[in-house]
């Protein structure tokens, strides 16, 4: 009697105790969203301070491009287009970049399709695509000459606009991106990443985006230290929208084979790597170097990973700057 009595006690605290740690679990996860909701509010203001404005333009009856813009163009700054790649939209990848570079140049930053408020209801999953989008979203807000910056999955769409818009665009800085492999190479990479790729680029997971983090940052930092219940509102607030076509753009730009016939840029490119990039080694900056010849040249920054932008900023913000205005 006494061992059934204790049995039912037990099995009432037991309840009680996993009613108080949902309720526990339920309150942090809910805090994490109002977490990523503030920051993402502030890195709104980050762009506002910068005298940007957001802006939504509509191609067609079926593609918004969202961009963020100058409040003002002055005719004595020259254009620059920054474009992100995955691990968030525009705002959370350049908010190291905007306010120095709004210093300097008429900033121009999309949401590339699928990210922030960019949408397509059209099929197309390539580069090139996104590369048109922006260039016609550009073209709508009077925007003709540029130079572009692209980073990672970024630096992939900023090569097809610098290859078809020739006319327009002046100058090319792109950053980590693994543009230049082989098949061999790229499987061999995905190996010694050692897990799904999909699962880290567009996590469901507090701990999926933690290893997404260390791997693309290599210094200390306070991204590092977030709790996971404050990446699990990050992964429910920012990875989860739009997640069918980001694994869509992710397995479009990895399944097909290496460009054999790669096209060699005819402008002036600059290309940034961390040393220490785990997801793109830089033997991979060295092969695009010698693929462009003449007219790239190549910064290799130290104790900086695949976030280079963020383990480097101020030394990314400054060649940007040399270079695109020299």
């Amino acid at each position: 009697m006494d061992s059934v009595l204790l049995l039912q006690a037990f099995s009432s605290y037991f309840s009680i105790l996993l009613s108080i740690l949902q309720c526990k679990v339920s309150v942090l996860s809910n805090l994490g969203r109002v977490f990523i909701s503030f920051l993402d509010t502030m890195l709104s203001l980050n762009f506002r301070l910068c005298s940007m404005s957001p802006c939504t333009i509509s191609l067609d009856d079926r593609t918004t491009m969202h961009f963020w813009t100058p409040n003002h163009r002055q005719i004595n700054k020259p254009t620059l287009v920054l474009i992100h790649g995955y691990g968030g939209n525009s705002r959370w990848q350049f908010f190291t970049q905007v306010w120095p570079l709004s210093r300097s140049f008429n900033l121009y930053v999309p949401d590339l399709l699928f990210f922030g408020k960019s949408y397509t209801n059209w099929t197309a999953r390539s580069e090139l695509f996104q590369a048109r989008c922006i260039r016609e979203g550009l073209k709508r807000l009077s925007v003709n000459k540029f130079s572009i910056v692209g980073i990672s999955y970024g630096g992939y769409v900023t090569y097809r606009m610098a290859e078809i818009y020739q006319d327009e665009v002046e100058k090319v800085v792109i950053m980590s991106s693994g543009i230049c492999y082989t098949d061999d190479q790229k499987e061999e990479q995905l190996k010694k990443i050692g897990r799904n790729v999909f699962d880290l680029i567009v996590p469901e997971k507090a701990q999926d985006m933690r290893l997404f983090i260390n791997l693309c940052i290599y210094k200390s930092s306070p991204f590092k230290l977030i709790p996971n219940f404050f990446l699990m509102g990050f992964v429910q607030t920012i990875c989860k929208k739009n997640r069918k076509e980001k694994l869509e753009l992710a397995e479009h730009m990895l399944s097909r084979k290496a460009d054999s016939n790669l096209p060699i840029l005819t402008k002036k490119t600059l290309l940034i790597w961390g040393e220490k990039d785990n997801v793109f080694p830089v033997f991979l900056a060295h092969q695009l170097q010698r693929h462009l010849g003449s007219e790239s040249r190549l910064a290799i920054l130290k104790d900086s990973g695949h976030a280079v932008n963020i383990d480097s900023p101020n030394m990314v913000n400054e060649l940007i700057k040399s270079f695109v205005l020299g």
